[in-house]
C-alpha cells in the first residue's frame, strides 16, 4: 500500500465540533476530498486511494466524520447523516483554503455510506467541480431487503430491537448499544451479506489499523436503512463518476446505475466482483478510472484557461 510520506494532520470545525484529516500537499493545484464508508475512519477507509491520487499530483483531504476516529463529537460511534453532510460542507470550504489547493478545482470522493452522500454533497455544493461515488450506498430501502436474504430471522428481529432501544435509550443520553460492522449470518452484525465479510480483509489486512473500532451503534444501523440519496442526483451539475459492482450485495448497483443516468453528466463504470472489489481484486481497474476521471475534469479543462490567460496578458521586453 502506498501511503505518502508527506502527509500532514490538519484539523476543522464543523458546526462547532472538530474534524480531523490527513492532508496531502499536492503539485496541480486540484484536491480531492475524501470520506471513508460507514463507521470507518480516515486511514483503512481512504489511504489505498489517497496515497496513489496524491502521486499522481493531486492534493488529498481524508477526514473523519465527527463521532468517529480521531475527530470530536460524543456519544461515539453514531451516525447521523445530517451532521455527516455538514462535515462534509465544512471539509470542502477547508480545502479551499489549503495554500496551494484552486477552489475551482475540488473534487470529493465517498466510498460505501459516503458513496451515497457525494450525490447530496454534490447537489448541494456548487464550488464541488467533480465527484466519484465508489461503491456507493444510493438507497437503502432497496439495499435493506436483498441483504435479509443473507440473515436469519430471528437474528435479525433481534437486531431491530437492538436498535430500537438504542434510539430510544439515545433520547434519554444513555451510551450507544454496539453491533459490529460486519459478521457471519446469525449475528448481530450490520452487514451478513457475503461480500460484507470481505471488509477487514480489504481494509485492515493484517490489523494494519488496530485503531479501529469496528462497530457501529445500533440506532445508526437502522437510520441507513432508509437512506436514499440517490433521490438527488437529478440536482448534481457538476460531473459525477459512479463506480459499481456486478456483484455487490452490500450496495446493489442498480439504484447507483439509475442514478448515474439521471445526473445530467454522469459516467457509469462497471467493474467485476463484490463491494470491497475496489480494494482487492478490481483495485488497479478502479484506480485508472477514477484518476482519468479526475485529470479529466480537474486538470484537463485548466489548461485551455491557462493559456487563454497567457494569450490575454501584456507582452513585454525587447523585440
Amino acid at each position: 500500500m502506498r501511503v505518502s510520506a508527506q502527509r500532514e494532520k490538519v484539523r476543522f470545525i464543523s458546526d462547532g465540533t472538530e474534524c480531523v484529516a490527513w492532508h496531502y500537499p499536492g503539485r496541480n493545484g486540484a484536491c480531492v476530498v475524501m470520506g471513508a464508508g460507514g463507521a470507518v475512519t480516515k486511514e483503512p477507509g481512504t489511504d489505498p486511494f489517497a496515497g496513489p491520487f496524491h502521486e499522481a499530483g493531486f492534493s488529498v483531504l481524508a477526514f473523519d466524520y465527527r463521532r468517529l476516529g480521531e475527530s470530536g463529537g460524543r456519544p461515539r460511534q453514531v451516525l447521523r447523516m445530517g451532521e455527516q453532510l455538514a462535515d462534509w460542507r465544512a471539509a470542502i470550504r477547508f480545502a479551499a483554503t489549503l495554500p496551494e489547493v484552486d477552489p475551482e478545482r475540488i473534487a470529493i470522493w465517498g466510498f460505501s455510506l459516503s458513496g451515497g452522500h457525494i450525490f447530496r454533497a454534490a447537489a448541494g455544493e456548487p464550488r464541488v467541480a467533480a465527484a466519484i461515488a465508489q461503491m456507493p450506498l444510493a438507497d437503502g430501502l432497496n439495499a435493506t431487503p436483498k441483504a435479509g436474504r443473507h440473515q436469519r430471522p430471528s437474528a435479525m428481529l433481534r437486531f431491530t430491537g437492538r436498535g430500537l432501544l438504542d434510539a430510544v435509550g439515545g433520547l434519554f443520553g444513555r451510551p450507544p448499544l454496539l453491533v459490529s460492522l460486519a459478521g457471519e449470518p446469525g449475528t448481530i452484525s450490520m452487514l451478513t451479506t457475503p461480500d460484507g465479510q470481505d471488509g477487514d480483509r480489504a481494509l485492515n489486512p493484517g490489523n494494519r489499523y488496530p485503531d479501529w473500532p469496528q462497530v457501529i451503534a445500533a440506532r445508526s444501523a437502522l437510520r441507513i436503512t432508509l437512506y436514499r440519496p440517490s433521490r438527488h442526483a437529478s440536482r448534481v451539475r457538476c460531473p459525477l463518476l459512479v463506480v459499481v459492482c456486478e456483484q455487490d450485495q452490500t450496495a446493489p448497483p442498480g439504484p447507483a446505475i439509475r442514478a448515474a443516468r439521471r445526473a445530467p453528466r454522469g459516467e457509469l463504470v462497471r467493474l467485476p466482483g463484490g463491494h470491497y472489489a475496489p480494494f482487492l481484486d478490481a483495485h488497479e481497474q478502479a484506480l485508472d478510472a477514477e484518476l482519468s476521471f479526475l485529470r479529466r475534469h480537474l486538470l484537463d479543462r485548466a489548461e485551455p484557461e491557462h493559456r487563454a490567460a497567457e494569450s490575454a496578458a501584456p507582452r513585454t521586453g525587447r523585440a
